[in-house]
């Protein structure tokens, strides 16, 4: 799975963090934002073993904020449900990765604690709970990440599986009541200002925050935390998505994306989407135009630049029996994809290739 949507150019000049993100804003778009391991996978085969900065950076006693291991799930403080019993986050030390009990409340621990787990698995759409294996959090993150998806992220993951029923089956969970789920906050940036919240530390990563520092992809490709002094190549990203915050109708918006940039934008897998509904936080409507469109006549939606609908990500099943809706994406929440009405008007995505 590719992203055309995002194209990455390695650079084989040494320049330090800094003068890396003013070189990759000038010529491209900005440092290499990384939202998947789908990305990990390309960037590592363009740098064939070699070291490179990235566009993630901390500033020195940066705010640390909550998010979720699986990068498209967003963190919702609305929908929080940390323990009030024992006063959670109560950040004890330094306690940046959340655990649960056997009550699915919430808890914050130090990420080098050892404790069981529990895994999302998305091909089947199960939870997986290790309660006889104790990691740390990285190292049971990166466990799920090779054996199943990720570790179970969001309160409606946890909600829908059977997590509680099956963690009140499990009376003898090894030395420790608490497993970790995919919650941790850090104070960790990127430097083209999006939320992304994936992560692929070096399996001995120890958080310094006292420190600024930048990000470089090792030799084994991980990430390491370094001086931004530092000289090392680099990695810019091409970025060939526009949000236009203007109010259109869909037609009108077609008709801008092909006068100023290319078209309505195209979403034809996973990691296009995701890169997509990033830029849905700058958004002022509560949609945003894309390029799906229906056929009356034909009876069926297709996309604008003629590619056909394969990859889906509806609300709910499309109903065909409708003339003149076309697609846009939700602002929020899980940004699936709805029909609407092709005169209402909100903001769209251009693509420019």
């Amino acid at each position: 799975m590719t992203n055309q949507l995002l194209q990455y150019h390695v650079i084989d000049e040494s320049k330090s963090w800094d003068e890396a993100q003013e070189y990759c804003r000038e010529e491209h778009s900005d440092l290499a934002t990384v939202r998947s391991m789908a990305d990990m996978e390309r960037l590592s085969q363009d740098l064939r073993g070699r070291e490179a900065w990235i566009g993630l950076y901390r500033e020195a006693g940066g705010s640390r904020m909550w998010q979720w291991s699986q990068p498209e799930v967003q963190f919702n403080e609305s929908q929080s449900d940390w323990d009030p019993i024992s006063k959670e986050p109560n950040d004890v030390g330094k306690e940046n990765c959340g655990a649960v009990r056997n009550t699915l409340k919430w808890a914050d621990l130090s990420c080098n604690r050892t404790t069981p787990f529990i895994c999302y698995d998305e091909r089947n759409s199960s939870e997986v709970i290790y309660g006889k294996v104790q990691r740390n959090w990285t190292d049971a993150q990166n466990f799920c990440r090779n054996h199943h998806t990720d570790l179970i992220s969001g309160p409606e993951q946890m909600k829908k599986l059977n997590v509680m029923e099956t963690l009140q089956s499990l009376p003898n969970l090894v030395g420790n009541d608490y497993l970790f789920i995919g919650l941790f906050r850090d104070p960790w940036q990127w430097s083209d200002g999006s939320n992304s919240s994936f992560r692929f530390w070096n399996l001995t990563y120890d958080d310094e925050e006292s420190v600024s520092s930048c990000v470089m992809l090792n030799e084994e490709g991980r990430w390491n935390s370094e001086n931004c002094e530092e000289t090392h190549h680099f990695v810019c990203h091409e970025d060939h998505v526009i949000l236009i915050n203007k109010s259109r109708t869909w037609e009108e918006a077609l008709y801008y994306c092909r006068h100023h940039h290319h078209d309505l934008v195209t979403i034809t897998n996973l990691e296009e989407q995701r890169w997509v509904q990033e830029k849905t936080k700058n958004a002022t409507t509560p949609y945003v135009w894309t390029g799906l469109r229906y056929t009356c006549t034909l009876g069926f939606w297709f996309w604008v630049s003629d590619e056909v609908v394969r990859y889906k990500n509806w609300a709910s099943p499309e109903q065909v029996n409708e003339c003149d809706m076309s697609g846009a994406m939700e602002t929020g929440g899980e940004h699936k994809w709805v029909k609407k009405h092709d005169e209402e008007k909100f903001n769209f995505f251009c693509s420019t290739t």
